[in-house]
C-alpha cells in the first residue's frame, strides 16, 4: 500500500517539517507528499474550490481518500489502525489523505472521502495536522506490527 498526503500550503525548513519527516520516515508504506499551493481567490468559496480541485487531481486514480476536517469522526488511534487495516487488507493499493488550507475542505473533497477524520473538536493549523497524521500512521503502523510503541 502506498501512502500520498496532498496538502494546502508549502511547510517551510523547521521543527514541524522535521517532526513531519521524522515519522513519515518510519513508516513502512511509502509516503509521498503533495503540496498545493495556497489560493488568493478574492473569496473564501473560491480559494477552497480551487484548492479542492487541486487536491483532488493530487490523489491517485482509484486511490481511497480520507479528508481531515474538524467535521469529520473523532476515532482512537485503535479504531483509526482498524480503518487502515482494513485498507491494507482490502487490497488497497494507494491510500491518500488530504489537509485543506486555512478555509477549510471544498464540498467536492469531502464527497469523494471514504472517510472524514477528525483530531479532536479543535481547530489545528492544517500544518500542524501533517505532523499529527504523519504520528497517527506510524502509531498505526506499530500497532499492526505488534510493536510496543503504542502504549495507550
Amino acid at each position: 500500500m502506498r501512502l500520498v498526503i496532498a496538502a494546502v500550503g508549502k511547510l517551510k525548513a523547521g521543527p514541524m517539517r522535521a517532526l513531519y519527516n521524522d515519522y513519515a520516515g518510519r513508516l513502512p508504506w511509502p509516503v509521498t507528499l503533495k503540496e498545493i499551493a495556497n489560493r488568493t481567490d478574492k473569496t473564501a468559496a473560491e480559494r477552497m474550490r480551487r484548492e479542492g480541485k487541486a487536491l483532488l487531481a493530487a490523489v491517485p486514480d482509484g486511490a481511497a481518500l480520507i479528508v481531515l476536517d474538524s467535521r469529520g469522526n473523532a476515532l482512537a488511534s485503535e479504531a483509526f489502525t482498524e480503518r487502515v487495516r482494513v485498507f491494507r487488507d482490502s487490497g488497497t493499493a494507494n491510500l491518500a489523505f488530504a489537509i485543506g488550507g486555512a478555509d477549510g475542505l471544498d464540498d467536492a473533497v469531502r464527497r469523494r472521502a471514504a472517510l472524514a477524520l477528525a483530531f479532536g473538536p479543535q481547530t489545528w493549523p492544517h500544518f500542524l495536522v501533517r505532523v499529527m497524521l504523519a504520528e497517527q500512521l506510524y502509531r498505526a503502523a506499530t500497532l499492526l506490527a505488534g510493536h510496543p510503541y503504542h502504549r495507550g
